[in-house]
Parts: structure tokens; C-alpha cells; sequence
């Protein structure tokens, strides 16, 4: 998912349940309106490939470092918005729907997740 700074949702894209979202991160910023000056993740985003489209399309990426990975800079104050996506997060959880995945079918789950995000908005 994709939030703006006011931690209201962008954009989403639905990943099997064992699978990584990393591969959806790149055509989720693709599908952006402008550039946005930071792109803030946690350490589940940590890529070289990343963050190097990250660069590419003219932003600065804020994820730190895996402990495996050479340590890059990651300004504390940029990454401290981190949570700004995990609020929204909380916010459409509050949706039982949301929260337990009642919803058995992808196209199903993104409805109900539109609707939860667009109610979002509407507050």
C-alpha cells in the first residue's frame, strides 16, 4: 500500500499470502500522479534494485539496512513518518472484514479495501 503524507491511502496492490510484496513496491511508485521527495519503507524494502528506481524516478529512498547489508543513510527524521502507513493500516483494520480476511477472493478483499479506504478519505 501507498499513502501520502497525510497517511491517507494511494494505491495497493494484493499479494498471495506467501509471497513478498517487494516485487508490487515498484509498480505501486509507477503509478504515482508526481514524484514524491521520500519514499519511506521499513527493512522489508531493503533493495539495491529498489532503491536504485527509487533514484531513478528522482525521489530519495528512506529504508534502512538489513543487518546483512552494508549500512546506508537513512535520515531518522524521514523514516520516523514510517508510521504514518501503519496507522492507516490500523484505521482499516478496525473493518472486521479487513482484519480476518473474511473475504475469500482477491477481487473481493480489494473491493472491501476500497471501500475502507474511501470512507478513510471521506473522514
Amino acid at each position: 500500500m501507498i499513502a501520502d503524507g497525510r497517511g491517507r491511502a494511494i494505491g495497493f496492490r494484493i499479494a498471495p499470502g506467501q509471497a513478498h510484496e517487494l516485487p508490487h513496491a515498484i509498480p505501486l511508485l509507477d503509478r504515482l500522479p508526481g514524484v514524491p521527495k521520500w519514499v519511506v519503507g521499513d527493512r522489508g524494502y531493503s533493495s539495491h534494485r529498489f532503491r536504485e528506481h527509487i533514484w531513478a524516478i528522482g525521489a530519495r529512498p528512506a529504508i534502512p539496512t538489513k543487518c546483512n547489508e552494508e549500512q546506508l543513510a537513512c535520515p531518522d527524521w524521514v523514516y520516523n513518518n514510517r508510521n504514518i502507513v501503519e496507522r492507516l493500516w490500523a484505521r482499516l483494520k478496525e473493518w472486521r472484514a479487513l482484519a480476518t480476511r473474511y473475504e475469500k477472493t482477491a477481487v473481493s478483499f480489494a473491493s472491501v479495501l476500497c471501500l475502507a479506504a474511501t470512507l478513510d478519505w471521506l473522514k
